[in-house]
């Protein structure tokens, strides 16, 4: 996936979110694919010491097999995004389909935010979609999942792009821990240290 979205995509998606108009000095740190043991606790942990807000796009399937979590992340002030049931690639998949996995996660996260997983989503699917949630894409895309990629290089995906309104998208799963642990008290230090802060979407 792209570190930053491209115009031409932006065009081919207008009803999309890619980034926000800002309240203040904020921008939007999100996080994919949880809740999970350990790495969403202390992703709340390292929010919490800035009194940060955030937006956790999570899996259906993992906040059922891990509800106490899922809670928790709540109870601290964030918001909650869809993310599928159980993480389908839109490409390929017939539109009735990927709405039934999609409306299915909505029994357990209770949200009008949506994000594909992959962002592989079809524009059939797309303008679905949009008639119950509001689609919530990027603005910059860290790339910690990627492990071929160093800590650093992690880091260097996200701070030059750090501004007013921007969504940053980090994941909060066990195979991005490595690069996430680094770079995300990085970042925070970073917005915070500038005067800036992150806010949780509410659309």
């Amino acid at each position: 996936m792209l570190l930053r979205p491209p115009e031409i995509i932006k065009k081919l998606y207008p009803n999309l979110i890619w980034e926000l108009e800002p309240e203040e000095n904020e921008l939007y740190l999100t996080f994919d694919d949880g809740p999970c043991p350990d790495t969403t606790l202390w992703v709340l942990d390292q929010l919490d010491s800035y009194g940060a807000k955030a937006t956790f796009f999570c899996i259906a399937k993992n906040a059922e097999m891990y509800p106490e979590i899922y809670g928790e992340i709540l109870r601290r002030g964030h918001a909650v995004g869809n993310h599928s049931y159980s993480h389908v690639k839109g490409w390929g998949m017939p539109a009735v389909d990927y709405m039934k996995d999609v409306d299915m996660a909505s029994g357990i996260i209770h949200s009008n935010l949506y994000r594909p997983p992959y962002a592989r989503i079809t524009p059939s699917q797309a303008r679905m979609i949009v008639e119950r949630y509001k689609i919530v894409m990027w603005s910059v895309l860290s790339r910690d999942y990627n492990r071929h990629i160093s800590r650093r290089k992690c880091l260097k995906n996200v701070l030059p792009y750090l501004s007013p309104g921007v969504i940053v998208v980090f994941h909060d799963s066990r195979k991005c821990a490595r690069n996430l642990r680094y770079a995300l008290p990085r970042v925070l230090e970073a917005i915070y240290g500038s005067g800036m802060k992150s806010a949780r979407i509410d659309l």
